[in-house]
């Protein structure tokens, strides 16, 4: 049984004969007569009687009709579904996005775009550190992330950058060091600081601790934390001075003072999204592009005269 004898079948019902049906359809007379038998054949049942006047249908020919309906119907759903997943616009999207970046503007931004150019795309959305999500990437349970991620860590993973940030000294508002801010690390090499792990995100934390080595500054830690959001915590409760990700200063967070200073704006860390290179949903796809180009818009503003960063 095919879905083109089913179609004839439907189109002999409703015109009423085959004749009727030929010129419907633009199939030839002799052409229905033989799939509409080889239909019953197939079936092993009359599905018409003939008549001088027209076909009239049998019991099973009765009984047919709604399911061949049905059937073609459920054929057209499967080709409509089948081709929006071919071409990525319905499905499931699963993103890492490292928690500091969760509420800056240039990646909600870039949530919104996707969902109006997808509507039906659903996104996972996923506050992972840049370590959890690189694995998560390797045993694809993520199908893409925004991570700090350095190129040796790049075997078998696809990445662009998308944003560069710097470092930002937090002090706890009633510390010492807001009223008499220091001028260089130098100047914090007895002060207590509460640092992160480096399984964390070891790209994030082998960069930094290089430009320390290379600056001289060995920080005194005394307290860790699990991520930014805890270590600003921390930080609040008078634990000890941090240094992070200057974008976690973006939103104001409650009893912390942030300071720059030349030698933390001189660290730069770059953030990259980043996916699996064996992954090649269309979906993926379709966000990488996006991506690209709202990394390319943003890059193309900041290069016109007077525009900020």
């Amino acid at each position: 049984m095919e879905f083109r004898q089913l179609r004839y079948f439907l189109a002999i019902v409703e015109a009423g004969s085959v004749s009727a049906a030929s010129r419907r359809i633009h199939v030839a007379q002799p052409a229905l007569t033989r799939q509409i038998k080889l239909l019953e054949e197939d079936l092993n049942t009359r599905l018409f009687e003939r008549h001088a006047r027209g076909m009239v249908l049998t019991m099973a020919g009765r009984a047919l009709v709604e399911e061949a309906k049905e059937l073609l119907t459920k054929r057209d759903e499967l080709r409509g579904r089948l081709a929006s997943l071919g071409s990525g616009t319905v499905g499931r999207l699963s993103i890492g996005i490292t928690p500091t970046y969760l509420w800056q503007s240039w990646a909600t931004t870039l949530l919104r775009n996707f969902r109006r150019d997808y509507p039906g795309i659903a996104l996972e959305i996923f506050p992972l550190l840049s370590g959890p999500q690189l694995e998560r990437l390797r045993d694809n349970s993520l199908e893409a992330g925004l991570m700090y991620l350095h190129h040796d860590d790049e075997a078998g993973i696809s990445s662009m950058e998308v944003h560069r940030d710097t470092l930002i000294l937090a002090m706890p508002m009633d510390s010492e060091w807001v009223s008499n801010p220091p001028d260089s690390l130098s100047q914090l090499s007895n002060a207590d600081f509460i640092w992160g792990f480096r399984w964390a995100s070891p790209s994030y934390y082998d960069r930094m601790i290089e430009h320390f080595h290379h600056l001289g500054f060995q920080p005194k830690v005394v307290q860790y934390g699990a991520d930014n959001s805890a270590i600003l915590s921390m930080v609040s409760a008078g634990l000890g001075l941090a240094i992070v990700p200057d974008s976690a200063s973006a939103n104001p967070v409650p009893g912390i003072c942030f300071l720059r200073l030349p030698e933390l704006d001189a660290c730069d860390m770059p953030l990259r999204f980043a996916w699996s290179k064996d992954n090649d949903s269309p979906i993926l796809a379709n966000m990488v592009h996006l991506v690209q180009e709202h990394v390319d818009f943003l890059r193309q503003r900041q290069a016109q005269p007077g525009a900020g960063c």
